[in-house]
């Protein structure tokens, strides 16, 4: 087996300002203890909307990633496709951000970074949060599904019978995470016995996806 190039293991995660941040946490700390190395880019309203859904500060969540960037810093190394990574995700992702990225007209580094990721061919996912969504959306979604972006919402899987919020999200990261084949053990996967075991190895404190979101363990 080849081992794997730096850029192999080089991830963007953007967390832009639509519900569900836990999403972009949760994968930083599963990232985190993967070894692979992270860049974050944060919007404004996302930092907005931690201070409604998380009890962590914007810097422990700044901390979780080996770089962060500002979000109008065009000038950092994302911003350039010669700056190699194995892609991007977007999570969650709002529809304003959705929708500068189907444009290519990008105002922010979270945008532009996803266009990059684009341009080069390489693996962009965008984890839509919002529902029902009107015919404008769907095209976008259409638009960015034919430049070879990945739409994958949010959506919580239930055959495994998960036992706690923190189990639906772990699957869910996890399913997206399989997408750039990194297995982090968070995904129950069908017609297997197996999982949610490597992932729930983590310290506790605010590696714990409920304790950061301030909610009590069932």
């Amino acid at each position: 087996m080849n081992e794997l190039s730096p850029a192999d293991r080089r991830l963007i995660i953007g967390i832009s300002g639509a519900s569900g941040v836990i999403y972009g946490i949760r994968l930083l700390q599963l990232l985190r203890n993967a070894g692979v190395e992270t860049h974050l880019v944060l919007t404004k309203t996302a930092e907005v909307t931690f201070a409604y859904e998380s009890s962590m500060k914007i810097a422990e969540v700044r901390a979780l990633a080996n770089f962060c960037h500002g979000v109008d810093d065009m000038a950092a190394p994302i911003a350039s496709g010669s700056f190699r990574t194995s892609g991007m995700i977007v999570a969650p992702c709002s529809i304003r951000s959705m929708s500068e990225i189907a444009s290519g007209v990008t105002s922010t580094l979270l945008t532009r970074s996803a266009d990059v990721v684009l341009k080069e061919r390489r693996k962009l996912v965008l984890m839509v949060r919002e529902t029902p969504l009107h015919a404008g959306h769907l095209r976008s979604m259409m638009s960015l599904a034919e430049m070879g972006a990945i739409i994958a919402p949010p959506v919580p899987a239930f055959y495994g019978r998960p036992d706690s919020i923190a189990e639906m999200i772990d699957h869910t990261v996890g399913r997206v995470l399989d997408l750039f084949d990194i297995d982090v053990g968070a995904v129950s996967r069908w017609g297997e016995t197996a999982g949610r075991t490597a992932a729930r190895r983590v310290r506790p404190g605010q590696d714990d996806p409920l304790i950061a979101t301030g909610k009590e363990a069932p």
